[in-house]
């Protein structure tokens, strides 16, 4: 997997920020606009070049303020603020409603916080919510720029490929390459 400089890849980067500037917090429903912004900065600014600006366009319209509520509904979130403002994001929920597997989902840092440990943090606050403490099993579908620094995190891929074509997983229709791009992460041994 080819390694980013975020460096050259977000000229205005913020270098002057220190993570033990931004604090975390749970999602609040004010913050459901802001949420949205960064998921769209991301789709746009971040995204778009792997995945093209048409797919992430169509990201942008759904993944709206509504879908942040949305997801709110049965996942944890968490907000992650330097000062007042919202520079990253993540969540975790149970997988399908199991007990025994869950998710991360939407871990995003304002293109200009990248690169700094911010997602590093995100990923580490999520190991320490209970639906993470509790899973044997915790799935990221992750894009391609971040999925080695989740094989370095002790995930490991369980699926990697583009293409166009559509599956039923469960009945749910899903695009393969988003369905395979995921990794996993065993969070306990379980007895034999």
């Amino acid at each position: 997997m080819e390694k980013v400089d975020t460096k050259q890849q977000f000229p205005e980067k913020r270098d002057s920020f220190r993570l033990d500037e931004i604090t975390v917090r749970r999602y609040r429903e004010p913050d459901a606009e802001a949420v949205a912004h960064l998921l769209a900065r991301n789709f746009r600014e971040v995204n778009s070049k792997d995945y093209g600006k048409e797919e992430m366009e169509k990201l942008v319209r759904t993944h709206d303020a509504d879908w942040v509520r949305q997801l709110t509904g049965y996942a944890h979130m968490y907000v992650f603020c330097r000062e007042e403002e919202i520079v990253g994001c993540g969540s975790t929920s149970s997988f399908w409603g199991s007990e025994k597997e869950s998710i991360i989902l939407t871990v995003f840092v304002l293109p200009e916080y990248q690169g700094n440990g911010l997602g590093r943090k995100i990923i580490q606050t999520m190991e320490q919510d209970e639906l993470f403490l509790r899973a044997d099993r915790v799935e990221i579908p992750a894009s391609t720029k971040v999925m080695d620094s989740f094989i370095q995190k002790g995930f490991y891929t369980i699926g990697a490929f583009k293409t166009n074509r559509i599956i039923y997983p469960c009945g749910i229709r899903q695009k393969v390459s988003e369905f395979a791009l995921s990794l996993e992460k065993e969070t306990r041994m379980s007895a034999s």
